[in-house]
């Protein structure tokens, strides 16, 4: 792995480095009182890194420190490399955003929506429309997860054997099959519902480019960009370097050590999640959110276009809504007032709005243990934040970040 350290002084990049101390200070808090077992928080601008701290442990019961090379599951975070995936693709010509993914993926030929009754009984109508490739990448598609158990369309997936795991022996084509055989939560287009939707893009990138998606990531986007250590399971070597994994159960004070869970990074999964399967570390995404912040382009390695970077993470809501008008009212770790979102991404829209010190056209997102990421092109600001706590919503982690790095630009 290549060297990953500080390589400017704050205050030559725009930075208060007393002010980014107090990111720190604020932090340590999480870990000194047993909420965290341990963090790393990267702050970059201008493409240098002016702070890297990490604190705490990887591995509490084994008394591992968080080391600068320590190997986090990211999740949700893999959303937004699948959607450059796609949009990759789509630069090729491979396909437009408005086309149907039945193209590709026959099982949506025919899909049909909920509109009433109980999980053994459901009522359904036909779509009134296909489902659109650009449905995938905006979670219009109508498509939900179990784990929300806000509808009955949640449950169907549980009864079918989804929630945070898949049937076993099931492959992502599998998956798809499976999931085209379940109600619809709305009509495509209708609504905003954070779903399996990228894991059925990723999916249709490997139908179009007849490749797996680990080894289309790893050629076309890994390899590129020097992302050494992400992939979608941890090699036997690598796994001392493996954060362990916690959870804060309801009623509890103290998050507990999950090894059923965690240990899904360890091995091959059966099938390829483009929506939460990645293990990266600190280097690596930081090195993705520099491509992003480059208009797709970081050291002589292109992905994507700048247009095409720009179009991809601004607000793609029907109306120039926001999440709290278009979305359904789901859980979520930080506002939905004030923030859009583009192809793939969170954007913010209205910071008053969204009650946070930070720009509008930010764009964003997170992982179910509880890391983040955020860049800012008006600050040629980004910042990622690794953790190992499920769930992303016990603490307000996100929101406090920007509280406390924004401060830090006195340019």
């Amino acid at each position: 792995m290549a060297a990953f350290g500080i390589d400017v002084d704050p205050g030559d990049v725009g930075l208060n480095a007393k002010q980014l101390r107090r990111v720190d200070t604020h932090l340590k808090r999480y870990v000194d009182d047993g909420r965290l077992a341990g963090w790393q928080v990267m702050v970059s601008r201008r493409g240098k890194v002016a702070h890297l701290t990490s604190y705490g442990f990887a591995d509490k019961e084994a008394s591992r420190q968080v080391e600068t090379d320590t190997l986090w599951r990211i999740y949700s975070m893999t959303k937004p490399i699948t959607s450059v995936a796609a949009m990759m693709l789509w630069e090729e010509g491979a396909f437009e955003l408005s086309d149907p993914v039945s193209r590709w993926l026959p099982e949506f030929a025919a899909p049909r929506v909920y509109t009433g009754g109980t999980a053994a009984k459901p009522v359904t109508v036909p779509a009134t429309e296909p489902i659109r490739v650009w449905h995938l990448l905006t979670h219009t598609a109508g498509l939900t997860y179990a784990f929300h158990r806000v509808h009955v369309t949640d449950e169907l997936h549980r009864l079918r054997g989804f929630e945070f795991g898949v049937p076993e022996g099931f492959d992502l084509a599998a998956c798809v099959r499976a999931w085209a055989e379940i109600p619809l939560t709305f009509q495509p287009g209708a609504e905003w519902n954070y779903s399996v939707a990228t894991d059925v893009l990723g999916r249709l990138i490997e139908v179009i480019s007849g490749q797996t998606l680990d080894v289309f990531f790893a050629e076309r986007i890994f390899q590129p960009l020097g992302m050494t250590d992400t992939a979608f399971s941890c090699p036997p070597d690598q796994q001392g370097r493996l954060a362990a994994l916690y959870t804060l159960a309801p009623g509890r004070s103290a998050p507990l050590r999950s090894d059923s869970l965690g240990k899904g990074a360890m091995g091959r999964p059966s099938w390829l999640s483009g929506g939460g399967g990645l293990v990266s570390t600190t280097r690596d995404y930081t090195r993705f959110t520099w491509m992003l912040l480059n208009g797709g382009e970081l050291d002589g390695a292109r992905l994507l276009s700048p247009r095409t970077v720009a179009y991809m993470t601004r607000n793609h809501l029907p109306g120039g809504a926001d999440l709290a008008a278009y979305g359904r009212p789901l859980f979520a770790e930080t506002r939905f007032d004030g923030v859009g979102f583009g192809l793939g991404f969170g954007v913010v829209l209205d910071p008053v709005a969204h009650r946070t010190l930070t720009s509008p056209g930010e764009y964003h997102w997170g992982g179910m243990a509880s890391t983040a990421f955020w860049v800012d092109p008006s600050e040629h600001l980004s910042v990622v934040f690794m953790t190992q706590l499920l769930p992303s919503s016990a603490y307000p982690l996100r929101s406090q970040l920007r509280q406390l790095v924004y401060p830090a630009l006195i340019d």
